[in-house]
């Protein structure tokens, strides 16, 4: 029996397919009726569940291109990758997610992102999508394209993704600092400063006493004030040495800190690539709210900090930019994410999400679609154009499962 990364999903090994060529892909998908794209495994939810095929990308080609200011990169490719070969060519991406081990189509078709204020999920820098379709076709669609909103980010929903297109930028390199303690105070107080004093700022908290027990730091050199790192910020105090979000695991793990300078993909993620951040031991959920919620949102958390401390490995707090993509988290507003890394005891966890959901519904929280989450998510302005979307695209529900069926029933 084959599981996703935390093991609460399992896979029948016999019903996964890993095809070697885009062409036995695409008759793959021709003869199946019911097939799902598994990625790295990386999801929590029922999302990436399938009720017949699942098939991986990841024996296809890793083709990687560039193509002046675009590159265009095969979807089974993570990211890790991607950025070795990006830097090497004088070119970066403007963002990367917390790991850098996951699929760049599995992250970009779930809403997956990193953190900055300026920064939209890790989707929105995709131009073009070429996938197989529901008749083994292959389909591209471009950034322009009416369907694209819906595409870009289509849950898996519209097809399997076999190539996509991204913005890259010139390379730039990072510095990261950590900061410790944090009192809640100055945190609402003065939450959008805080946000807003990095290119990407992470907020870490175990809730186990009401403060931010690290703040993660990262600037681009060429920020103003990049190399300033005063001792005292914000009332929290600058770390010693390296940190791990979790206090008991090796720093090591993680991200070279202190302040020393170096290539952006060794200081976007907060995990290095040639380690395995965890044994996926661990759940996780995430929801994503209006950033102007940010002081409401601590305070809602640290009233239940009781609850959430025992079952709790790690809550981050970051932000996000609005995007247009149709069921993004952060369709049409900047947001707000808090994500918790959980215990792994399914029965411990529930009812604190539940007790946790109740708490930031009055916030219009909405959830990582690939992350545990409960209650039925707030009504998307799009979902209604997304579900016409899938009625063309898949008009007999090849690609659909019981996650879509319950919340964008055809």
């Amino acid at each position: 029996m084959s599981t996703n990364w935390a093991g609460n999903i399992a896979f029948d090994p016999r019903r996964v397919r890993r095809p070697g060529t885009v062409d036995e892909l695409r008759r793959l998908v021709a003869a199946s009726t019911r097939i799902r794209a598994l990625g790295t495994g990386h999801s929590f939810s029922r999302l990436i569940e399938g009720p017949g095929e699942l098939v991986s990308v990841a024996g296809l080609p890793a083709t990687m291109h560039l193509d002046g200011a675009q590159v265009t990169v095969a979807g089974g490719v993570r990211y890790g990758e991607l950025a070795r070969y990006l830097d090497g060519a004088g070119y970066a991406l403007a963002n990367l997610g917390s790991l850098p081990h996951i699929s760049v189509a599995g992250a970009c078709s779930t809403g997956t992102h990193g953190s900055g204020d300026r920064n939209g999920n890790l989707a929105t820098a995709v131009s073009a999508v070429e996938l197989v379709g529901a008749d083994g076709d292959l389909v591209t669609v471009r950034r322009g394209d009416p369907d694209f909103p819906g595409v870009a980010l289509g849950l898996g929903a519209c097809g399997i993704v076999t190539r996509l297109t991204l913005d890259v930028v010139p390379a730039y390199d990072m510095r990261q600092w950590v900061y410790e303690n944090l009192a809640l105070d100055r945190l609402t107080g003065h939450f959008a400063d805080i946000m807003a004093a990095g290119y990407s700022v992470s907020l870490f908290a175990g809730w186990t006493a009401p403060r931010i027990d690290q703040v993660w730091l990262k600037r681009r050199v060429d920020e103003p004030g990049a190399a300033d790192a005063p001792p005292v910020r914000w009332g929290a105090t600058l770390a010693d040495g390296p940190r791990h979000p979790i206090p008991d695991l090796p720093p090591e793990q993680c991200t070279e800190q202190l302040g020393a300078p170096g290539p952006w993909y060794t200081r976007l993620p907060h995990f290095r690539l040639e380690f395995t951040p965890s044994s996926g031991d661990e759940l996780q959920s995430e929801f994503l709210l209006p950033r102007a919620s940010g002081g409401a949102a601590v305070a809602a958390l640290a009233g239940i900090r009781d609850r959430l401390a025992p079952v709790l490995q790690v809550c981050e707090i970051r932000t996000v930019a609005a995007d247009e993509l149709w069921v993004s988290p952060s369709y049409r507003r900047d947001s707000v994410a808090l994500h918790f890394t959980w215990v792994k005891d399914a029965a411990a966890v529930d009812p604190v999400l539940a007790a946790l959901e109740e708490r930031l519904a009055p916030l219009d929280a909405r959830p990582h679609w690939a992350k545990l989450f409960r209650a039925a998510p707030p009504p998307y302005p799009r979902a209604a154009d997304f579900v016409a979307l899938l009625r063309r695209y898949d008009p007999a529900g090849k690609f659909r499962n019981e996650f879509l069926d319950r919340y964008f029933p055809a």
